[in-house]
């Protein structure tokens, strides 16, 4: 059975993907930040179907913890063949002009420089190089990567705009690796990620404005998410899935 590591995987789209790659015969490892109770239901919920899964502490935002999580990745399934860097985090909505230096370091160690050293850590462990097999990076960026966010969360999608680069600069350095790297780009979906940006009901508000008349479930994300992790999608890499309803 091939081996999945998806940060941020308590909740929402990691959770989601967490549970369609358990029925997809991985095993699953799932991190999380600190909502261990949370983490643990997604873990027997996995279980529950006759998967297999594992639960790792780490805060993607600090470097000596991805480490950490990495090594006891290693220890536990003694290879990875794909990590899903779905860990990510929202800040209330602001124009940029208001916004603190604090704040915007925040989003960008987590959702930017987290993934980057995810990603150097799951090299480690894939490349033929290092005694691996080669493998699979998906990146979860966001529809933010292309809009810009503006008078909502300009910092957030500057983070996803780096994540997008991230995915297209490192598709190309591994690709004779046998590591394929790719990106889904999601947007309105139904997740407590608008309770973080202040507007628990933000796809009620615009709704209207996506050619679907609706917002997008965490699953239907897992479903591109796991395409791209899988061999299925062999023939790609640095290529983009974006599943936002037509917008």
């Amino acid at each position: 059975m091939k081996t999945i590591l998806i940060t941020g995987a308590s909740r929402g789209i990691g959770a989601a993907t967490a549970l369609l790659a358990a029925k997809s015969d991985f095993v699953v490892g799932v991190n999380f930040k600190s909502n261990r109770e949370a983490a643990q239901k997604t873990v027997e919920k996995i279980r529950s179907l006759g998967g297999s899964a594992k639960l790792f502490q780490a805060d993607i935002s600090k470097e000596k913890e991805i480490i950490q999580l990495f090594r006891n990745v290693s220890s536990e399934f003694g290879t990875l063949d794909s990590l899903v860097n779905n860990a990510g985090i929202l800040e209330n909505q602001c124009k940029l002009e208001n916004l603190e230096l604090g704040r915007v370091r925040h989003v960008l160690e987590t959702n930017t420089i987290g993934p980057i050293l995810c990603c150097r850590e799951a090299i480690k462990l894939m490349s033929p190089k290092y005694g691996g097999k080669g493998g699979t990076i998906v990146n979860v960026s966001s529809i933010a990567s292309r809009t810009g966010a503006p008078f909502e969360y300009i910092d957030y999608a500057v983070s996803k705009g780096a994540l997008d680069t991230l995915t297209i600069g490192l598709a190309k350095e591994l690709a004779e690796e046998n590591i394929r790297v790719n990106a889904v780009r999601p947007a309105f979906i139904h997740t407590q990620i608008h309770t973080s940006g202040g507007e628990p009901n933000r796809i009620n508000r615009i709704k209207d404005s996506i050619p679907l008349k609706r917002g997008g479930l965490a699953s239907e994300v897992a479903e591109a998410v796991l395409w791209l992790a899988s061999e299925k999608s062999a023939y790609s890499t640095g290529i983009f899935l974006d599943v936002t309803g037509g917008r």
